[in-house]
């Protein structure tokens, strides 16, 4: 499916530091199911990955930085959506995620899952964005050797996903089963 969305719209939500895909879930939230919440930031930072690896074979390493971080934050907000972190709340109020709520978020998550390798990756890719995309100093052979975090990121959030569904259902039907 394939959406169309003015251009002049796009750069005014741009320009006011606005997701159009956070503004649909805030707008639709309390009326949205939470597992599509999750499943949409998932395919998103699977999209945004795929990109980055077409921008790194070519060599752009301003497009890898930009993509590199599009997928973190994409993970970022999966797990916060699924965990429910506290920073949903601020987050909910402010109608938009700021880089210190995902900062706040990365830390949280990494110690509720005993996890510190996503406040790591976190780090890697604001850094990523800060000096490979907005100020262009890093070049594409600093930036693929972090590509493999951000990779085991994606892969882990999936998992996470995966597994506490499969357990969810190993409940659900034990549950029945006492019945």
């Amino acid at each position: 499916m394939t959406l169309y969305i003015p251009e002049k719209l796009v750069k005014e939500v741009e320009s006011r530091g606005l997701n159009i895909v956070d503004l649909i879930i805030s707008a639709l939230y309390g009326e949205l199911d939470p597992k599509i919440i999750i499943e949409s930031r998932i395919e998103l930072a699977e999209k945004y990955l795929g990109e980055a690896k077409n921008y790194l074979d070519k060599g752009s390493a301003i497009q890898v930085s930009e993509k590199i971080y599009k997928v973190v934050e994409e993970c970022i907000k999966a797990l916060a959506e699924y965990y429910k972190v506290p920073e949903l709340e601020e987050v909910r109020k402010r109608g938009r995620w700021l880089a210190w709520l995902l900062g706040s978020t990365a830390r949280t998550l990494a110690e509720k899952l005993n996890e510190p390798r996503i406040e790591y990756i976190w780090s890697v890719a604001y850094d990523i964005h800060a000096l490979g995309f907005h100020e262009a100093k890093y070049s594409i052979d600093k930036i693929r050797m972090d590509v493999r975090h951000i990779e085991w990121l994606l892969n882990y959030t999936k998992q996470v996903v995966k597994q506490k569904k499969s357990k969810r259902m190993e409940y659900t039907l034990s549950q029945e089963f006492l019945k």
